[in-house]
């Protein structure tokens, strides 16, 4: 199990490679041809990780629901994110997952309500979220890389 959360600990810590690289005003720009900007991918992992891992198994989520509606499925960035925010975000990215790996090994995820994803994936357990959360994470680091790009050739 340690690989899931190894795995899911190297895409955190390319997201705040990304952070570190850009400005807020490129962290915020959603460039021609996208729907969201690379901070709106960032916090969507960290909400989708605490849905998929916490509210499926019936526990209470690290993030407020403001914040789990405000990037969830589907949405689109309705304001700029500022410094102050991107810095709590930060500490979120590696803190959550530690604060997961910490819970897994505690035995705190007893209980899970098997889902299927839009693409047809079932979750039957924890495990099976934990992977998922990788594949979903890294698709999304994959849109906050190409989103990089394009702000970088123009």
């Amino acid at each position: 199990m340690n690989h899931l959360f190894e795995h899911n600990l190297t895409t955190r810590k390319i997201f705040l490679s990304l952070i570190d690289q850009l400005t807020v005003d490129e962290l915020n720009l959603i460039p021609e041809g996208f729907r969201n900007n690379i901070i709106w991918n960032i916090v969507h992992s960290i909400t989708a990780q605490q849905g998929l891992v916490y509210g499926l198994s019936g526990l209470e989520k690290s993030v407020t629901k403001e914040l789990a509606d405000k990037y969830g499925n589907g949405t689109t960035p309705d304001s700029k994110v500022s410094k102050e925010q991107i810095e709590e975000y930060k500490i979120m990215l590696v803190d959550l997952i530690v604060k997961t790996k910490v819970d897994y090994e505690n035995g705190v995820f007893k209980e899970f309500k098997e889902y299927t994803t839009s693409t047809g994936y079932t979750m039957r357990n924890v495990e099976e979220a934990l992977s998922m959360n990788n594949i979903h994470e890294g698709i999304h680091l994959g849109y906050a890389l190409a989103i990089r790009k394009a702000i970088k050739s123009n």
